[in-house]
């Protein structure tokens, strides 16, 4: 399981277990004190089991993030007044319970958690005002001590809930902002290799362009000079061909020093820290393009289908034997260590000198990938 699943689990039940916590005061004082008849009774229990209900639902709302939750004024005006008239009828009772001034303040919390910014403090500051105004004018011999404790309860439940939302939002802008990171590493690098092929081609294939052009209006009229420029056509094909050729080569069978390189800058503009152990120079050169796609494909891997922050690249030669392994820690839950093309074709590749390729989870909640080959097998 990942970090930012278990933040989303330790704030989820945070906020409900302590909701539900405090209105179990509430529910325990109906089924001890019994100050009214059995249908006021039930409709104080069904306040609570409204709010409560009210409560967990538009908290899941607010795990999206502050402010993107349903926006239903009229419905939470309704739960508002719901827990507003459970707090004015016990606030005057005998044996006065504070609990039941976290109705109100419960509905406040979810209100406020799925409101926009511009609106979320002055719900907050306006229902606390109702709910010190509720527990003075029905609490009778209890008016100031149940102003007080309206006031208490609002600002610790409320506080508390959003505090505990705005540190979840936070890893979601977080989260966020490394997969916008990932995304653009992953296009700097297409553009790098497209700005190089442009570089290199450009020229020849405008030059083609000219010369097709000439030897066709030189037709008929200088057949000899038109086939003369036909024949450069024709080379500079060949030598666009080429140097296509050299350009696509060296993308994919650098040495492995060069894409340890690579992934390594990728990989940090992405905000993954890398560290590497060892030195590519060691592998020999027969192996170094086998290596560097490992490394490559591990890398794309990474930015692609992780949420990793860290990532090691280990290098090993021993005896001939050569082992390059990366690590991560952010394997998502729907990671398979057989998926996609990529890991097939370096397992085939791998297989064809003798070698072999293993991937799977890495504890703690990582992912390796693992390449072995030795010269001459």
């Amino acid at each position: 399981m990942t970090d930012l699943r278990r933040l989303r689990r330790y704030t989820w039940w945070t906020v409900v277990t302590g909701a539900l916590a405090v209105v179990s005061g509430s529910v325990l004082d109906l089924l001890v004190n019994h100050r009214f008849g059995l249908v006021a009774e039930l409709l104080l229990g069904g306040a609570v089991v409204v709010v409560s209900a009210q409560h967990v639902r538009y908290l899941r709302h607010a795990m999206t993030g502050f402010g993107r939750g349903e926006h239903r004024p009229l419905e939470h005006a309704a739960t508002f007044a719901v827990a507003l008239a459970a707090w004015g009828v016990m606030a005057g009772s005998d044996g006065f319970m504070p609990a039941w001034a976290a109705l109100p303040a419960l509905v406040l919390a979810h209100v406020a958690a799925v409101l926009p910014k511009r609106l979320r403090w002055a719900v907050v500051f306006g229902g606390g005002a109702l709910t010190m105004a509720t527990g003075v004018v029905f609490g009778g011999g209890n008016d100031w001590p149940a102003a007080v404790v309206a006031v208490v309860m609002v600002s610790s439940l409320v506080l508390a809930d959003l505090a505990q939302l705005w540190i979840w939002d936070l890893a979601l802008q977080q989260e966020r902002a490394r997969e916008t990171e990932r995304a653009l590493a992953v296009a700097e690098e297409r553009l790098r290799f497209a700005a190089d092929l442009h570089d290199i081609q450009g020229h020849h294939l405008q030059a083609i362009a000219l010369k097709g052009e000439l030897a066709e209006r030189l037709i008929g009229r200088d057949d000899e000079l038109a086939r003369r420029h036909a024949a450069e056509v024709a080379e500079l094909a060949r030598t666009a061909l080429r140097e296509t050729r050299e350009v696509v080569q060296g993308y994919r069978r650098a040495s492995l020093g060069t894409e340890i390189t690579n992934a390594v800058g990728v990989l940090r503009a992405a905000g993954i820290e890398t560290a590497v152990d060892g030195d590519a120079a060691d592998v020999p050169p027969p192996l170094q393009p086998l290596f560097g796609a490992l490394v490559r494909e591990g890398t794309t891997n990474v930015l692609r289908h992780s949420r990793a922050r860290h990532c090691d690249v280990a290098i090993s030669v021993v005896d001939g034997q050569v082992s390059v392994r990366l690590t991560n820690d952010g394997a998502r839950a729907d990671t398979a260590a057989d998926a996609g093309a990529g890991l097939a074709g370096l397992r085939e590749r791998f297989a064809a000198v003798g070698g072999r390729v293993e991937a799977g989870r890495a504890e703690p909640g990582g992912f390796e990938l693992v390449g072995r080959a030795a010269v001459g097998r």
